[in-house]
């Protein structure tokens, strides 16, 4: 089974600014906590991918009527609160397992080493339907 663990910029338990707003040490051992566990589910089979997207402000909407040229608009105004700041997709035997992953992503150090309790939304990938049914 496949599930996509996504996190969300502003989406934090523990109260903690942004990345950008972190000492230098904070976002080490917070980035190195995503590498290690990044390790661990590789070594058990269970990681196919894992990135990190760039900031909000850099993001870009495209919207297409099939006509014309598309429109490209710059990305999410500040005052969203739904924007993905990366994931993991893991392949793994249950949906009990990939909680257990999204949980121990959500522990993440932040400042101060203080769990960053970030809400990571576990959804599973579904395949496409049979076109021949």
């Amino acid at each position: 089974m496949r599930f996509m663990l996504l996190q969300n910029y502003g989406r934090v338990e523990s109260g903690c600014g942004p990345l950008s707003e972190w000492d230098p040490a904070d976002i080490k051992a917070h980035i190195q906590f995503q590498q290690v566990l990044n390790e661990e589910l590789s070594k058990r089979g269970e990681l196919v991918d894992a990135q990190a997207l760039s900031g909000p402000e850099r993001a870009k909407f495209v919207v297409w009527d099939g006509t014309g040229a598309p429109v490209i608009t710059d990305g999410p105004f500040p005052e969203s609160k739904e924007l993905l700041a990366g994931f993991r997709l893991v392949d793994v035997e249950t949906a009990e397992r990939a909680i257990e992953i999204a949980a121990r992503a959500s522990s993440a150090p932040g400042p101060n080493g203080v769990p960053v309790r970030q809400q990571i939304e576990v959804r599973e990938v579904l395949s496409a339907p049979n076109p021949d049914l």
